[in-house]
């Protein structure tokens, strides 16, 4: 199979580009990931977690004074039932204990800030984030939300105004610091999807005067996708005075966003838009759903002789971080030790100078050549109605080309053993009923992806793959 067919660049091969580049054995952090291995834990840098030295900025419409690390609630630890369902499916459930121990670490320590939706983990993050928070006093924390009213069911005036107002409930609160529409610019046709949500029905008008009336303190919007939209919103600021915006930003799609995926538009530009108006950006994905914590060998090398004792990741959190702009930066921290690590990158945040910015400008050009499936993992394409694990599918795919281990070329002699731990891999990540070739391409779940990905057309790629390596076993074995 060539570099093509496996959404490579034809200039460089990924077997090249490591023996350009060397390899070196050096362990990084997965900081988005919901399950993390004993081995994973070790890997993470140790020493004393600084207490009282937490970075922090202040928003300029209310002074607020916000951790640069905030806390992202959307891949909380969970507890693994004994049974399955039968979709194959372990049941798992929020797991509220370690989510408390969690956020008590996080406020003992600078962390202020902490980010949730009604869609997030099925539709419990806000309740689990609620009854950690509501055990400290209120004016220890700002919590985000969002209107997450994607369907048509919930886009009318009464149904957005229900979801609104089960926020509140579910946190304890009786005012939400940071209101944010969610994901502005997803979706076919952004702008007709963005009138439906929040225009026509009058949603943000209410908003607006909630503001007024100080049960919202500040109200945004998350940004993905249709440029034509984040445009528009922001030629609306005299209007609307957005108080922040959260954009997706990280030193690989700073520059290259659209070469990673076409839909997205550059951090570059996006940032300097909020700039130029003052608005704070709070950032989202600056590990690109892990993808930024597993760089190649060399570049993992460079960075940790650099600093010696850092996490690769922390090289990305500081990317973030370093724009004065940045309001904070979510992390999805699920294991007490990639909290541990952030709050040692943040505490305090030393801002990268002009020589390393530029080698992460390098290495951005290096990693956007392998073709990886721009995927976060943010799951709200599930669930697919033919019961395919669509994020564990892509995220496996992957895995397997960032880690060199897909099969390639019949004729070589590690052949077999690759594609035999590939299918392996494969079958252990995502079950067999749960796999790319149920997918009948319905579509469902593009309209839902942030990213855009054509998910139909990605999970057709890696069956037809599959489907290849199978065959090949009678063919040449």
């Amino acid at each position: 199979m060539n570099n093509e067919e496996l959404g490579m660049s034809k200039n460089i091969s990924r077997r090249e580009f490591i023996k350009t580049m060397g390899v070196a054995g050096i362990a990084t952090a997965g900081l988005s990931s919901c399950v993390g291995t004993k081995k994973e834990a070790k890997e993470l840098p140790e020493g004393d977690v600084p207490k009282d030295k937490m970075t922090y900025r202040v928003n300029p419409t209310t002074g607020d004074k916000v951790s640069i690390l905030g806390f992202g609630m959307m891949r909380l630890p969970t507890k693994e039932q004994p049974e399955k369902n039968e979709n194959e499916e372990v049941n798992e459930e929020i797991d509220q204990e370690e989510v408390n121990k969690l956020v008590d670490y996080a406020l003992d320590h600078g962390v202020n800030y902490f980010d949730t939706s009604p869609v997030y983990c099925q539709g419990l993050s806000e309740r689990a984030t609620g009854l950690a928070l509501s055990r400290h006093p209120r004016n220890k924390y700002f919590v985000a939300t969002k209107l997450s009213n994607f369907s048509p069911d919930t886009q009318s005036c009464e149904a957005s105004i229900a979801m609104y107002r089960n926020s509140l409930k579910e946190l304890r609160v009786d005012y939400i610091d940071y209101m944010l529409l969610h994901a502005i610019g997803g979706g076919r046709d952004a702008m007709a999807e963005y009138a439906a949500r929040y225009v026509n029905n009058g949603i943000l008008d209410f908003l607006i005067e909630e503001r007024k009336a100080g049960r919202i303190r500040n109200l945004g919007f998350s940004y993905h996708g249709d440029i034509r939209v984040f445009d528009y919103l922001l030629s609306k600021h005299d209007e609307y005075k957005w108080d922040f915006v959260q954009i997706q930003l990280n030193y690989l799609d700073w520059r290259h966003a659209k070469i990673t995926n076409p839909a997205n538009t550059d951090a570059e530009y996006l940032y300097a838009e909020l700039a130029k108006r003052n608005i704070p950006a709070v950032i989202m994905e600056p590990l690109l759903g892990g993808r930024l914590s597993k760089v190649p060998g060399k570049v993992a090398a460079y960075l940790l002789q650099r600093e010696p004792g850092k996490s690769v990741a922390s090289w990305a959190f500081r990317f973030a971080g370093t724009m004065p702009g940045v309001l904070t930066v979510l992390s999805g921290m699920t294991r007490m030790e990639h909290l541990q690590d952030n709050i040692r990158t943040y505490s305090p945040l030393k801002p990268l100078n002009d020589d390393e910015l530029a080698f992460l400008e390098e290495a951005a050009k290096i990693m956007i050549q392998f073709g990886n499936i721009p995927c976060n993992d943010c799951k709200y394409c599930m669930p697919c109605p033919y019961g395919i694990d669509i994020p564990a599918t892509l995220l496996y795919y992957n895995k397997c080309l960032n880690e060199d281990r897909m099969p390639v070329g019949a004729q070589n002699e590690n052949y077999r053993k690759a594609r035999r731990e590939f299918l392996a891999g494969y079958d252990k990540s995502v079950p067999r009923l749960r796999q790319a070739n149920h997918c009948i391409g319905c579509g469902k779940c593009v309209d839902h992806c942030p990213q855009r990905i054509n998910i139909p057309r990605e999970l057709h790629r890696i069956d037809a793959y599959v489907e290849r390596l199978r065959q090949s076993i009678n063919h040449i074995d």
